[in-house]
Parts: C-alpha cells; sequence; structure tokens
C-alpha cells in the first residue's frame, strides 16, 4: 500500500461514555466536541441507552469485557494525549476501567462524574458511587461534578449525609461547596472543577479547587432555557485543551468559554431540553458578544 506523505498528527483523545441516540450528551457528545477543538476522538462504549431530549428511559450496561477489549484495542495502536470519561453502565465497568487507566498514569484524566439526568433519571446507585471513589478519583486530573453531583459524592445518595445514629445530618445541609470540595481532593485527584450552574445565583460560577484551595473561579451570565450536554461538553473540551498541551487553569478556562458559546447558539431540535451547538463557528450569523467574565 503506497505511504502517503506524513503529517502532524491531531491530538488523540479516548473517551469512556454512553451512547445517547439525541446526539446531545453522552459519547456522540464527545465526538462532536473534540473533533471541534481540533482533535481526534476516540470512543468506549460504556452503554446503550434509550433517551431523548426530555429524559433517559433505559440504560444498558456494556459487557465489562466489551469495554476492556474496546479500550485495549485502540490503545494498542494510537498515542493518546487524555481521557475523559462520562457516564458509567456498572461497577464491573468502573473496575475494568480503573484497570486501564493504571496502565496509564501519565495521560491526564478529565472525569465528568455522570450520576442523573437534567430532569433526575439515575444513573448510578451507591455501589457504583462507591467505586467511583474508590477506584477512579485517585487517578483523576480534573473532576468536573456540578454542585448536585459533588453534594453527592461527598454526602451520600440524597446529599445530605447521616449522623452517628444513621439519622439524617443537619449539619450536612449546610456543608459549604468548598468543603466537599476539599473532601474530593483528599481522594487523591488533582483538582476539581465545581460548575455552578445549579445553584440559584444570578451568575454561573464554577470554581477551580487544587491542593492549595481556590486556583480561580469565573462567572458566567446565566442563560434562559435547560441544556442538555452541557456537562460532557465542558469535559470533553477540557480534555481536548490539555490534549493540546494547555496547562490546568488555561485549560478550564478557554473550556468554559467554548462551552458557554455552544450554549448560547443552543438548538431544540424536539420537545425536551435544548443542545448546544458544538460547531456554532461554522455557520455564518450575527457575531455575538463573548460572554461576560468577572473574576
Amino acid at each position: 500500500m503506497p505511504q502517503q506523505p506524513s503529517k502532524p498528527l491531531p491530538p488523540i483523545v479516548l473517551s469512556f461514555a454512553a451512547s445517547d441516540p439525541s446526539g446531545g450528551a453522552g459519547i456522540q457528545a464527545d465526538i462532536m466536541t473534540l473533533s471541534s477543538m481540533g482533535c481526534h476522538p476516540l470512543t468506549v462504549i460504556t452503554a446503550l441507552t434509550v433517551q431523548d431530549t426530555a429524559g433517559v428511559e433505559e440504560i444498558h450496561p456494556v459487557d465489562d469485557e466489551c469495554v476492556c477489549d474496546q479500550a485495549r484495542a485502540l490503545l494498542e495502536d494510537m498515542p493518546v494525549a487524555a481521557f475523559k470519561l462520562g457516564l458509567l453502565g456498572s461497577v464491573g465497568n468502573i473496575a475494568a476501567i480503573a484497570a486501564i487507566l493504571a496502565d496509564y498514569p501519565d495521560i491526564p484524566l478529565i472525569f465528568d462524574p455522570v450520576l442523573a439526568s437534567g430532569r433526575g433519571d439515575q444513573f448510578a446507585n451507591e455501589d457504583m458511587v462507591d467505586a467511583m471513589i474508590e477506584l477512579l478519583l485517585p487517578q483523576t486530573t480534573i473532576l468536573t461534578p456540578n454542585s448536585l453531583e459533588v453534594r453527592r459524592l461527598t454526602l451520600g445518595d440524597d446529599g445530605e449525609g447521616e449522623g452517628e445514629d444513621g439519622a439524617e445530618s443537619t449539619d450536612a445541609k449546610v456543608v459549604p461547596l468548598e468543603e466537599c470540595a476539599r473532601r474530593l481532593l483528599l481522594t487523591g485527584c488533582e483538582f476539581v472543577l465545581l460548575t455552578g450552574t445549579h445553584e440559584n445565583t444570578g451568575q454561573v460560577v464554577n470554581t477551580l479547587y487544587g491542593s492549595h484551595g481556590v486556583v480561580c473561579s469565573n462567572r458566567w451570565e446565566r442563560l434562559p432555557g435547560s441544556y442538555h450536554g452541557s456537562g460532557c461538553t465542558l469535559a470533553a473540551a477540557i480534555a481536548a485543551n490539555l490534549a493540546h498541551g494547555m496547562e490546568v487553569p488555561e485549560a478550564v478556562r478557554n473550556a468554559q468559554e467554548y462551552t458557554w458559546q455552544t450554549l448560547a447558539a443552543g438548538f431544540r431540535p424536539g420537545m425536551g431540553q435544548y443542545l448546544p451547538d458544538r460547531f456554532f463557528w461554522a455557520h455564518e450569523a450575527p457575531a455575538s458578544a463573548l460572554p461576560t467574565e468577572r473574576n
């Protein structure tokens, strides 16, 4: 077979996520985001879903061995510059992925802990959450939970925790988000980007925490409407930026701006949520002002 002239490879990012037939979230969102940002996406499917833009009806986890085989085949063939994790189908999936990641400790890992849908469909039981904390967080470079996810990861299945006698803890209800981020950092992940979409604030405040506290905090105009796949887009964009060689603070800031633009250009193809337009830059439209950020 004739050899093609060599050219620089685009950065390659491997995503582990579920398939979303609506194209709003999951592996489809990752493929579009990574492609839009100049990366070559590789994919490992962790689950098949029955869903539309309104919510998820069914989740069918992929067999653990199949998840492993998908990843090993790709990793033995192509050089991966970053990993991105999304919805994981089972405890077995989590264990299999953790074992794979342990063989590549120098590759940055961005983990979007998808625990529920926008309308509240639950994707992870407590055994899965425990496995994430024990097996994946110690290997994570940047964890990207929203405020609901960070509370569940640190305070239990209802986000409120329990007291010593098993009763609901009043103190847990008022645990600051900063403390939740600190607890997650103690599990071994390097950074926590805590997103504020679900908080009752005039602007969306996203804060990056590291081992020494707050690294940076960014404020973005809160857009009207509800969006399907915004968290997937943000995490995949961070992975793309790290694959391009950006340092963590720059990668996180740049990814937030990209995500805001996809949401501002979002569209509503069905009867449910809006979808981000990951290729907003490719459409001819009146130029819109960049979002206002106040540090």
